[in-house]
């Protein structure tokens, strides 16, 4: 009874907001359109990683996987199950710990700059590599790289030694990944520090000034606390995706001689379900790949709100 009560007015209370709210649900209203149609309507196609698919008798036609977890079994034993989520890992994990602080110290360090005319030069220069695209700065890695033609190779030639191949060798793929993403995005990724250091009370580093306090201290007792809370939901974010890694760039990079360290596990779900046909097998490796995702948001995001009280919900 009691719980049908709660349930009556919480009902009550959610409606009646509605109806005082009115204009601001509807301005909601397309984007959770757009969310119900583009991404939770299609959820339903992942049945098919229970089923033996075949197109030409649909989803609903195609009969249920024995046993039902038969693709899943299948990744577990195969050959590349170890290999695509080591190099997965380990390219996410190496870009976490770049890409994560490098925004950050940025953020800190444009705040620190006192002329506005050279802040917004820099903020502009370090934004624009940002709104290259993906094939674009594949393209540019490729020719810089290049050991015949490329600027390194020029460079190498004229010291008079032979110019490595670096694109042909795995152990130099994470790395070039990796550091090519942080000139790409990191001004880009600064910009949401940069709003919460805006939002600082001046009032505070005046009274730091007249206490005598250094830019150091300035720096660790009034902006690293500002930007705590931010940098506390990006990170919870980021390790939620701590298994997802981007297909484009990735494809792009790969080659015969990388592919042993550049195979990860959306270009692996790519080969397998488009160029292969295997639809059911790709989309229980995606499923996996997404569980196991989800898994880690919820871990971080629990173990981030009792350290810091800072969570996603």
């Amino acid at each position: 009874m009691k719980a049908t009560n709660y349930l009556h007015s919480s009902i009550h209370r959610t409606l009646k907001n509605i109806r005082h709210n009115w204009g601001l649900y509807l301005l909601l209203l397309p984007s959770v359109i757009l969310l119900i149609c583009f991404s939770y309507r299609p959820m339903y196609g992942v049945v098919i990683a229970f089923k033996d698919f075949k197109p030409t008798l649909g989803i609903m036609g195609s009969s249920w996987a024995d046993p039902w977890y038969k693709y899943f079994l299948r990744f577990f034993k195969s050959f590349q199950f170890k290999t695509t989520i080591t190099n997965t890992l380990v390219i996410n994990l190496y870009s976490l710990l770049v890409n994560f602080p490098l925004p950050i110290i940025m953020a800190l360090m444009i705040n620190q700059m006192y002329s506005r005319k050279f802040k917004r030069i820099f903020q502009t220069i370090t934004y624009m590599p940002h709104f290259i695209s993906t094939v674009v700065m594949v393209g540019l890695i490729m020719i810089f790289l290049s050991p015949g033609s490329g600027f390194l190779g020029n460079l190498c030639n004229l010291l008079g030694f032979e110019a490595p191949n670096l694109m042909g060798k795995a152990k130099a793929f994470t790395s070039i990944y990796v550091w090519s993403d942080a000139w790409q995005h990191t001004g880009w990724d600064s910009i949401i520090y940069i709003a919460a250091l805006s939002t600082v009370d001046t009032n505070l580093y005046e009274a730091a000034t007249i206490d005598g306090a250094s830019k150091w201290q300035k720096l660790r007792y009034i902006d690293i606390p500002m930007i705590i809370p931010t940098a506390s939901i990006l990170l919870i974010m980021r390790v939620g995706n701590l298994m997802s890694l981007g297909f484009e760039k990735v494809y792009l990079m790969q080659n015969d001689l990388n592919l042993s360290a550049s195979e990860v596990i959306a270009t692996y779900v790519y080969k397998i379900g488009i160029n292969s046909a295997q639809y059911s097998y790709s989309a229980a490796i995606n499923m996996f790949n997404t569980v196991i995702n989800f898994i880690l948001l919820i871990t971080v995001n629990k173990i981030t709100k009792k350290i810091s009280e800072n969570s996603l919900w």
